[in-house]
């Protein structure tokens, strides 16, 4: 094919480099349903396997470093990325194992420093914790802790009002990424999302759904900001949309038919939605 032109059409890629969850509420799973249901070709980097459901995790196993490094640059080297996240990075040597492929690759990075699943299980080893703010976070466009991450990454809390939300935003943008999404869905208010782009603050509102049904929140709505900006969004536009796109999600969550526990939300609400009105 030397003399021909190539003329497909390029599609949005965006890539995940995370945990698999054998629930596939969460982690990979999620990331990739999110990444397709919003019209991106998503690829995927596993660096840890969990036993995992709806009640909680039951055993967890961390992928070898150069297997991770493998995945990214098979993907980097054929596919490419228009955008990435990172999500469960376990460990100082997996997360410095990342940073060194997302610095090679210039990856546009989305960071959801993932600490802590819904069922309470550590998905992050305490001393792992400078080596994400030291390596990571400054390679991050946006990162996008909940309040429990935020009160780690900053060493302050509890964090619960509008205010504390942007001081610790403040305190998370001194740390080097360009932007920082915290996130309010553990406020015992309405589930408001800060917004900080070093200079102006935006709230992201939504209005609370009385469900259990909430597993894989964070990676759904930090895919969804990454699939947006794969699309050409930009970051501000990104978040305002993945912040719709996972409040949709959660309201039209099939959890209760799904397992025991926290179920998953509804990554393809927008498809359902659409194809009720096209009836």
């Amino acid at each position: 094919m030397s003399e021909m032109q190539d003329n497909r059409e390029q599609v949005a890629r965006a890539l995940t480099i995370a945990g698999s969850d054998s629930g596939a509420g969460a982690g990979i799973q999620a990331d990739l349903k999110t990444f397709a249901a919003l019209g991106v070709y998503g690829t995927s980097a596993i660096t840890a396997l969990t036993a995992q459901n709806t009640l909680g995790v039951q055993s967890t196993l961390n992928i070898a470093l150069p297997m991770i490094t493998a995945q990214i640059d098979a993907v980097m080297e054929d596919i490419g990325a228009d955008a990435a996240k990172t999500g469960m990075l376990a460990s100082s040597e997996i997360i410095e194992t990342v940073a060194d492929s997302v610095q090679r690759w210039q990856l546009r990075l989305v960071v959801d420093p993932v600490m802590v699943a819904k069922g309470g299980a550590h998905l992050l080893q305490s001393d792992a914790v400078q080596t994400l703010i030291t390596r990571l976070l400054p390679l991050a466009e946006l990162v996008t802790p909940n309040l429990p991450e935020a009160e780690v990454l900053t060493g302050r809390g509890p964090l619960q009002s509008l205010a504390d939300m942007r001081e610790a935003a403040r305190a998370i943008h001194a740390l080097g990424p360009r932007y920082v999404v915290v996130k309010g869905g553990h406020r015992e208010q309405d589930p408001i999302d800060i917004f900080y782009d070093g200079q102006e603050f935006v709230e992201l509102r939504a209005t609370r759904v009385d469900t259990q049904h909430t597993h894989g929140t964070g990676c759904t709505f930090s895919a969804a900001i990454t699939a947006f900006l794969a699309r050409g969004w930009s970051v501000d536009e990104a978040a305002v949309r993945a912040k719709r796109y996972i409040t949709g999600a959660i309201q039209h969550a099939i959890g209760s038919q799904i397992g025991h526990g926290h179920g998953p939300v509804e990554h393809f609400w927008l498809w359902e939605q659409s194809s009720m009105q096209a009836e």
